[in-house]
Order: structure tokens, then sequence, then C-alpha cells
């Protein structure tokens, strides 16, 4: 399989992410986790004042794809398996995971990081390690 990485492209996105991360940051205090702004909008939480701020967020990640749809005319190449068990399977580790590590990638590996949190360092590590093996196990090694 191969990708299309294009160097511009990624420092774009990235700085994207980065900016927006910050603007959230420093308007709301928020770190922008999905999985925490996630739960914060679903019950029993979803009293709390975060709420119309959560759904804006999630509103935002939803239209990310039809907006670029409109501006290039096509949507992106993506490769997604037909493996519904292994799909289900991945699909539950990733919650498991996120609840277990207090957190998902967006909140330990952008904010995180980038406030030296020893936690998120340590999470964001064990995510990665945890995607090589499972793309060396499921690609080279059992060839799926």
């Amino acid at each position: 399989m191969q990708t299309e990485f294009t160097p511009f492209l990624s420092l774009l996105g990235g700085g994207l992410i980065g900016a927006s991360a910050v603007l959230l940051m420093a308007t709301h205090g928020r770190i922008a986790g999905i999985s925490g702004i996630l739960s914060r909008i679903l019950p029993p939480a979803s009293k709390d004042q975060s709420l119309p701020q959560g759904l804006i967020f999630l509103v935002g990640l939803l239209l990310a794809a039809p907006l670029w749809i409109v501006m290039n005319g096509q949507a992106p190449l993506q490769t997604v398996s037909t493996n519904l068990p292994l799909l289900a399977l991945a699909g539950v580790l990733v919650g498991f995971g996120s609840v277990l590590g207090n957190g998902c990638t967006s909140g330990h590996g952008v904010c995180g990081i980038s406030r030296l949190s020893g936690r998120s360092i340590v999470a964001t590590l064990t995510f990665m390690s945890t995607g090589f093996v499972a793309v060396l196990l499921l690609r080279h090694v059992f060839g799926g």
C-alpha cells in the first residue's frame, strides 16, 4: 500500500491542529483531546457548561471531510480493512486504551507533549509503540 505523503500539506495540517489546540486552551482553558470532549457532551456529563463548546468542536470534526470534498472535488483516498470482526476488535481496544490512558492521542500527543507532561509522554510512547507492533504483526508477519 502506498500513501500520498506531501510534506507541505502535512506541515499545514499539523500547524492547523496545533493552532486549534492552542486556541481552545487560550480561550476556554481546555485541552483538545477528542475523548475528553466527547465524554463531556455525553450523559451524565452533558449538564456541564462545556456542552455547546463540545458540540461545536464535534460538528467541526464531522464537517471537515465534506468541506475537503467541496474544496478539492474528490474525497481523499482511504483504505479500510473489510474484516469487520478485526475492525470491531480494533475499535474496542482503542476505546479501552483511551479510558485506561485517561485520554487519546490527540490530548496526550498534541497537547500533553507540548506541555511537557510526563504522563502524556509515556501515554504517547505507549500508543505509538502499540501501533507499530500492530502494523508489524498484521502487515508483515500475518500478511493482512
